[in-house]
């Protein structure tokens, strides 16, 4: 049991960050928000590749889809996601991202010739799509309800941005670790978040934030950031990718838990019934992958 302790933390500290992050976004517009989160994460996981020794010295090809990561996975789809966290509950960002990112991630590799969908995935993908459609429609109505369902729609944007970035993603991690490629990424995505909310600074008065902001902002720098990814490949080593993802479904689950406990947040009868499909469909499509593609992905991890 304790070879699955790193990957469950991870997924405990990910879904956190969904009902966290919304508590900041009340507090501080989006930018600065998420520029707050990422910038210290980035501080922290710098100072663990220099600390274990792992930084790597890429050449120009190397730095530029580096940046093209931090462009995606960190500017485009936080600045999504910490967007849509403004106008749609914290629960709703917790099932859509985790469960649709791996399901568009694996249509968009089977269309670029890197995976093949037959039998049981294609079926997943099927179902999985389906459990969208009747999450949506679940949507309770009267007021806020069209601002509610921008806020998921832009979820469902920072899921294909984080897609993107998942393939994205895999011609690097071939060359290079993935603790200092993450850590690269994350403080290119850090300087453009910066910018970005430079623009929203005159909004914020630092007087007025209170001490549950700043503790919340330090929880976001620390665990779901710089603590979560090297325990997730720490993860991954121990119980191997096939595990890793089927361990991704937790996410959801615990994310509504943290949404009703912190935020007060509950789903209705007919998002429950479309979740249950997303995820029954997404981990039909995810994990009955082909034993090659596996294999090959084990290779990579125990280099």
């Amino acid at each position: 049991m304790r070879r699955y302790l790193p990957l469950v933390l991870t997924m405990v500290f990910w879904a956190s960050s969904f009902a966290t992050s919304k508590l900041t976004v009340a507090a501080v517009p989006v930018p600065v928000a998420a520029a707050l989160r990422f910038g210290g994460g980035a501080v922290v996981l710098l100072a663990v590749v220099l600390a274990t020794g792992q930084g790597v010295r890429p050449d120009r090809r190397g730095w530029s889809m580096i940046w093209l990561l931090g462009l995606l996975g960190v500017f485009g789809y936080n600045f999504l996601f910490f967007f849509a966290l403004t106008m749609a509950p914290a629960g709703d960002g917790s099932m859509i991202v985790p469960v649709l990112s791996p399901v568009i991630t694996t249509v968009v590799t089977a269309v670029l010739g890197r995976d093949r969908l037959a039998g049981v995935r294609l079926v997943g993908l099927v179902l999985a799509g389906c459990g969208a459609i009747v999450f949506f429609l679940g949507t309770p109505t009267g007021p806020g309800a069209a601002h509610r369902l921008i806020g998921d729609l832009v979820f469902v944007a920072a899921a294909v941005v984080w897609s993107a970035y998942t393939v994205c993603g895999r011609p690097v991690l071939r060359r290079f670790p993935p603790l200092p490629v993450t850590a690269y990424a994350c403080a290119i995505g850090a300087l453009l978040l910066a910018c970005a909310s430079i623009p929203f600074l005159g909004q914020v008065h630092a007087a007025d934030l209170s001490g549950r902001f700043w503790l919340t902002e330090v929880y976001l720098m620390i665990f779901p950031t710089a603590v979560a990814f090297p325990l997730f490949y720490r993860g991954v080593r121990l119980l191997g990718p096939a595990r890793a993802a089927t361990m991704m479904f937790l996410v959801p689950v615990f994310g509504l838990g943290f949404a009703f406990v912190l935020l007060g947040e509950t789903v209705t009868v007919v998002q429950a019934v479309g979740s249950v499909l997303m995820l029954t469909g997404a981990w039909l499509a995810v994990t009955h992958r082909q034993r090659f593609t596996t294999s090959r992905i084990s290779m990579k991890i125990s280099d």
